[in-house]
């Protein structure tokens, strides 16, 4: 105690006779006060003295804290921002610098616990003796543990989401501005993810927003275990979130998180009361510098991406394009356009066979809806029926396509039956089962040839309702079909309960049932046998060439629908079939299934030896292309291949075709989220500029950048049909 006194008093004698007793008395009524306490370490920083109220309020003991190491008792805490809380506890202890009013967190597992975390305020100068040798630190301890932890809960308030944890909107547009000067000066990217919840707004509505808050906050909890610590999370608001990656600019290992995060949002989410809510993710993703250097740019292009992901049928991600219009405007645009085609007869349904593998007889036809835009031409369905689900509308399409459809299969053979697909906006109405029997009264169709067909979406909201129009529908005599099978996380569960007759297998499942390194083969086959054992039917969709019929047949596989039997045809067609006699159709297709060949026409450039050419592309696969308008070209030629927006492909001519010849990808394309193909890599706006390529591939006049500095080795020449 002498030597530690000294530290206080400066003399060898501050322990001795009156004065000391005192002072030590002094020192023992100020720690009893509870208004600070002292402490003191030896010249390795180990802890020597700490007064006995100030271990109370710890839940230590002595031995648990004399002779530890001052800065593993304590540290900064993690929450404290360290460029304006200074360097570490162990720097300024090991600098033997003073300390100020420093922060600190009692770091050490706290034995019992009842003890809660506790924040010290402490401040300490280094002490020498006499020889001026350093004898360790004295100084002093008081604990604002409530007051900091009011500035912390202050500070949450202002930064983060109340709801979910995660940032909030300022806090994620203070992160964007700071990482994007940083990276400017260094051209390093970072990419920036929008997001919205789809069908959300219908959780709301059916079950509440107590269900709804509970449903963001496993939203939340999803995304950090997806994203981890390779970005930053914030919720801007209502179903929206936002997801900022660093020094990340591959569109490959961004699409595979954006699908992720896609695949695990869209799993169900269990709720209260044994209820259940299932609703999907659709994502926009910008990356700078290349879609915009400053933040109001950057989430800009991120938004136009999210509104062509939902606006391309949901449940996908898109990556920014110069040519994305304002979604928005498109959509509010889509809508009326829609109202109006309902009124003036603009759509008009397909139909697509499915048909017996054994016998090749035609078994039920799908109701697909089609809309002939007088401007725009067809539309896919993928593009209008997500924006009619998001209003009224659907239940008016729904309701004409199922009379539609009954009166047409009305005139079909009786062994022939009709799908028609019911959204779950339409399934939730109350007034579904009524619509149905309408339109079989209306049409004299026969309810067991009327198959609905139903995705797991309809299990979101009441399940007594939904219970309740199950039996309703039963009770008419229709057949109910599970639609998309294996896409969901919980199907089972559903067919346990619900009365289906059929299940449709996802041709997602198809696309890869060839591919040894798949498992898509046998999922088929456990489909096929679990509603063999439930006495479903099952239907394997989107068979499109021979060896993968071959695989679903040889997998107990009974109906196929797909283009190997045929595509969608007109009633009139399917009239003229039936005519003609029993409605049988033989398998006709490729005899192996290529998924990445698209047939494109599009104008691109050609660099080679720094000679710019104009060319096109007259189709495109992940590893290749096919190109024409330049001849003498030989094989094993490289080229680098601009496919705009700073899209820069290196090649190998690997062969020769009469019109042109065919490239092999250095690295392979990757999916653009939207059934298209990009590079991984972008090069800078910038760097293309400075090398002279033009704005648009492939449209390079005479005179420009690469074209006027060097001579051409092949001929450049016009190649016919070029789309304008």
């Amino acid at each position: 105690m002498k030597s530690f006194l000294q530290g206080f008093s400066g003399k060898s004698d501050a322990g001795s006779g009156v004065g000391g007793e005192l002072r030590l008395r002094v020192l023992d009524e100020f720690d009893k006060a509870g208004i600070g306490w002292i402490w003191a370490t030896d010249p390795e920083g180990k802890l020597i003295y700490l007064a006995d109220r100030a271990r109370e309020k710890l839940g230590c003991t002595t031995e648990e804290l004399i002779g530890r190491p001052l800065d593993e008792i304590f540290e900064l805490d993690d929450s404290q921002d360290k460029e304006s809380s200074g360097r570490s506890l162990k720097f300024q202890l090991k600098a033997r610098n003073k300390v100020r009013d420093q922060v600190v967190r009692f770091a050490l597992d706290n034995p019992k616990e009842n003890i809660r975390q506790t924040w010290w305020s402490i401040s300490g100068h280094p002490v020498r003796d006499d020889a001026g040798e350093f004898v360790g630190y004295r100084g002093n301890a008081t604990d604002v543990t409530i007051e900091y932890e009011r500035k912390l809960m202050d500070s949450r308030l202002a930064d983060y989401d109340s709801l979910t944890g995660l940032a909030n909107r300022h806090n994620m547009d203070r992160a964007i501005d700071s990482t994007l000067a940083a990276f400017k000066a260094a051209e390093r990217p970072c990419a920036l993810m929008m997001m919205d919840l789809d069908k959300f707004k219908r959780v709301n509505d059916t079950l509440g927003h107590q269900a709804g808050d509970a449903l963001l906050i496993e939203v939340a909890e999803r995304l950090r275990s997806i994203v981890g610590d390779r970005g930053k999370i914030a919720r801007l608001g209502g179903d929206e979130f936002q997801v900022l990656i660093a020094d990340e600019d591959d569109r490959g290992k961004l699409g595979e998180l954006a699908d992720k995060i896609i695949q695990i949002l869209s799993q169900p989410y269990p709720l209260d009361d044994g209820k259940r809510a299932v609703i999907g993710a659709s994502v926009g993703i910008a990356v700078a510098p290349f879609d915009g250097a400053e933040r109001e740019d950057l989430i800009r292009s991120a938004d136009l991406a999210l509104y062509a992901a939902k606006n391309g049928g949901r449940g996908q991600f898109r990556f920014y394009a110069a040519d994305l219009k304002n979604e928005e405007q498109e959509r509010e645009s889509m809508l009326d356009d829609l109202r109006i085609a309902l009124e003036s007869g603009q759509l008009h349904l397909e139909y697509q066979p499915v048909v017996s593998i054994k016998s090749g007889a035609v078994v039920c036809l799908e109701a697909l809806m089609r809309w002939d835009h007088p401007e725009r031409g067809p539309i896919a369905p993928g593009s209008f029926i997500p924006i009619a689900e998001e209003s009224d509308l659907i239940n008016n399409l729904g309701e004409w396509a199922l009379r539609t459809a009954c009166e047409t299969a009305a005139s079909w053979p009786k062994s022939v039956r009709i799908a028609v697909n019911v959204s779950a906006v339409q399934f939730a109405s109350q007034g579904l089962p009524t619509i149905v029997a309408n339109a079989l009264a209306h049409s004299g169709l026969e309810a067991d040839r009327l198959e609905l067909e139903l995705t797991e979406s309809i299990f979101v909201g009441d399940s007594t309702e939904t219970e309740e129009t199950f039996a309703k529908l039963k009770g008419l005599g229709v057949r109910l079909a599970l639609d998309d099978f294996g896409t969901g996380y919980s199907s089972l569960s559903y067919l346990r309960s619900a009365p289906f007759d059929k299940i449709k297998v996802d041709k997602s499942f198809v696309e890869s049932c060839t591919q040894k390194d798949k498992n898509s083969a046998k999922i088929i086959a456990a489909i096929v046998g679990l509603s063999s054992a439930l006495n479903m039917e099952t239907t394997v969709e989107g068979v499109e060439a021979f060896d993968q019929l071959e695989v679903v047949k040889s997998h107990g596989a009974k109906l196929v629908q797909g283009f190997i039997y045929s595509p969608p045809l007109s009633d009139k067609e399917v009239l003229d079939q039936i005519d003609n006699g029993v409605f049988i159709i033989e398998p006709d297709g490729p005899s192996t299934y290529r998924p990445d060949r698209r047939t494109v026409y599009r104008r691109v450039g050609a660099i080679h030896d720094d000679y710019y050419y104009n060319a096109v592309m007259r189709n495109l696969s992940r590893n290749g292309a096919g190109i024409e308008g330049i001849v003498g070209v030989e094989v094993g030629t490289d080229l680098v291949l601009d496919l705009g927006e700073g899209q820069l492909a290196v090649c190998k001519v690997i062969h020769l075709t009469e019109t042109g010849f065919g490239v092999e990808f250095e690295t392979h394309l990757t999916s653009d989220g939207s059934g298209g193909l990009c590079t991984r890599h972008r090069v800078s706006p910038y760097t293309i500029a400075a090398a002279g390529l033009p704005v648009k591939p492939g449209t390079a006049g005479p005179t420009e950048g690469k074209r006027n500095e060097s001579k051409p080795k092949f001929l450049e020449v016009a190649a016919s049909n070029i789309s304008a």
